[in-house]
């Protein structure tokens, strides 16, 4: 077993805040054949479909393409950023993340109009809202289960919790006290305002995050089988960059034609239209909050929380500044402002968050409550 002073006599093991532990257990030489099979698969379903009716089952199957393409994009998004380290390895993943976010929000709020101004809101109040009680509480509930308790980095938890906490009250409580623009709306000058102190903020949290304060973000107990890996070879890497165009080129095809069918399966349901922007949170999401899981049943809740808390910086901190720039450039308006009953859950989520954090040591219990939380925060989206 290694000592701790290892750790500085070899490269440092990358735990990025969005990554897949994983992959430290398998070979970085070779690519998964189902990263290759399935973005192509993908590519086909999205050439194919002006050719073809768009019926229940064609439907299903380009649905399952998309999903498919996401967890694609993220995985050969990881291979390069393994390869080219910190702190752009970081980068790779969360741009990667992002432009799946960004495209789903703007093809469906451009093919919706201005009645899907609320879109890009809704996506990443979901967001955070999936990350610090779904995510996060059912990491620390499993890991609670299998550990009894365990430990992480006050540091680094609290320091993402406090960007995290001022980009959602900057982006999604502010935009309904300001006076310029009535209602929850941003003039052109305060949504690009809003857009570059987002980007301030997650930089500056990215550079401490690789830089600056990286001992924060290190397991408590650090696993060296598991937490260092060979880099991938160039052949590889070279790959990954290819698969990545051509995953992120479908998932931007697919989810511009689905975006109309999920907006009438939504209706059809008679469900309120936040629930779109929910469907698309947990949609880029899930291949992220899948790895927080698997790494905190192994007892590595720091990754986890790096994993989660990551994504959800990425989230605001990279969607916010790029849909602006879009909705300016475009002359639409875009809602920002929560509901009050929003507002409500966004406290109570953060001041748990910060209670959670706090102590360095988790159980089930703090699991059990963040992902109540979740479940009311599911329960109002669709019974307001």
């Amino acid at each position: 077993m290694a000592a701790h002073g290892a750790l500085h006599l070899t490269p440092p093991p990358i735990i990025p805040l969005t990554g897949v532990p994983s992959m430290a257990t398998h070979s970085t030489d070779k690519l998964p054949l189902w990263t290759w099979i399935l973005p192509v698969l993908a590519i086909v379903a999205l050439v194919a479909k002006p050719w073809l009716e768009l019926n229940s089952m064609l439907l299903t199957i380009a649905v399952i393409f998309l999903g498919a393409a996401v967890f694609a994009a993220v995985h050969h998004a990881e291979v390069i950023a393994h390869r080219v380290g910190e702190p752009f390895g970081t980068l790779v993943l969360a741009v990667a993340v992002t432009v799946i976010e960004v495209a789903l929000i703007v093809s469906v709020m451009l093919t919706g109009g201005p009645e899907k101004a609320a879109l890009a809101r809704d996506t990443v109040f979901a967001a955070v809202m999936i990350v610090c009680n779904g995510i996060v509480g059912l990491c620390l509930l499993v890991g609670g289960i299998r550990h009894l308790e365990q430990g992480f980095q006050i540091q680094g938890a609290s320091a993402a919790l406090a960007v995290l906490a001022s980009l959602s009250v900057l982006t999604l409580v502010l935009p309904n006290y300001t006076s310029t623009v009535p209602g929850p709306y941003l003039s052109s000058s305060q949504l690009l305002f809003a857009g570059a102190i987002s980007l301030v903020l997650y930089g500056t949290f990215v550079f401490v995050q690789t830089v600056r304060h990286r001992h924060y973000f290190l397991p408590v107990e650090t696993n060296d089988e598991q937490a260092v890996a060979p880099r991938p070879n160039g052949k590889t890497t070279l790959l990954s960059a290819v698969l990545l165009m051509v995953s992120l080129i479908a998932v931007v095809g697919l989810a511009k034609t689905l975006s109309p069918s999920i907006e009438n399966a939504v209706k059809a349901m008679g469900a309120p239209e936040a629930l779109v922007g929910i469907v698309i949170a947990a949609l880029v999401l899930l291949p992220e909050g899948t790895a927080a899981l698997r790494s905190a049943r192994a007892d590595r809740l720091q990754t986890s929380l790096n994993l989660a808390l990551g994504s959800a910086l990425a989230s605001i901190g990279l969607t916010i500044p790029t849909v602006a720039v879009v909705f300016v450039a475009i002359h639409q308006p875009l809602v920002l402002g929560l509901s009050p009953k929003d507002t409500v859950l966004l406290a109570l989520t953060l001041l748990t968050g910060a209670i959670t954090l706090g102590t360095g040591r988790t159980t089930v219990l703090q699991g059990v409550v963040h992902i109540v939380l979740f479940v009311v925060f599911l329960f109002l989206s669709i019974v307001q």
